[in-house]
């Protein structure tokens, strides 16, 4: 007889192989570093986001304490907002186990090393605006959205 988890599968392989891949990511060792566009919405991707609209424009929070604002690259190509850098470890080096000489870390869960993510922006929004401020380890970027596909009032007049 089978084990009842063999047999249990969410019908959507795509997302069995996700799952897969992230206990194998665990077991080995973490992530590398580097996330993609499929990792919006995935646990452990840095830096966090949220991304929101508005009638005015579309707003991306990127969640990342602790990164120098000018190591910060934002981009925009093809209808696509990448925001990428580099976060140092508190010794100034990258994602190294140790400390110091004297010390090696056993637990280090604080992302160290490059980072990127990508966002698809919607068709209405206007990439030759694009606004980004850091404050407070938090990254915001404003892309206002095309003044011809923000809504409008319409004065209706007599036929007279």
């Amino acid at each position: 007889m089978l084990f009842p988890s063999m047999l249990r599968t969410s019908g959507d392989w795509f997302a069995d192989f996700e799952q897969l891949h992230d206990r194998l990511d665990e077991l080995l060792g973490g992530r590398s570093g580097i996330s993609s566009i499929r990792a919006v919405g995935r646990a452990g991707a840095f830096p966090a986001l949220n991304v929101g609209t508005s009638t005015e424009a579309v707003e991306i929070y990127a969640f990342a304490p602790g990164i120098d604002p000018n190591s910060i690259d934002v981009s925009v190509e093809k209808g696509l907002l990448a925001i990428s850098g580099e976060r140092q470890a508190q010794d100034g080096k990258t994602g190294s186990g140790k400390d110091s000489e004297e010390r090696t870390a056993y637990a280090n869960e604080r992302f160290t090393g490059r980072f990127r993510r990508v966002v698809a922006l919607s068709e209405d929004a206007d990439p030759g605006r694009v606004e980004a401020t850091y404050r407070n380890g938090v990254l915001k970027i404003v892309v206002p959205k095309h003044e011809s596909s923000k809504p409008r009032q319409i004065q209706v007049s007599s036929g007279s």
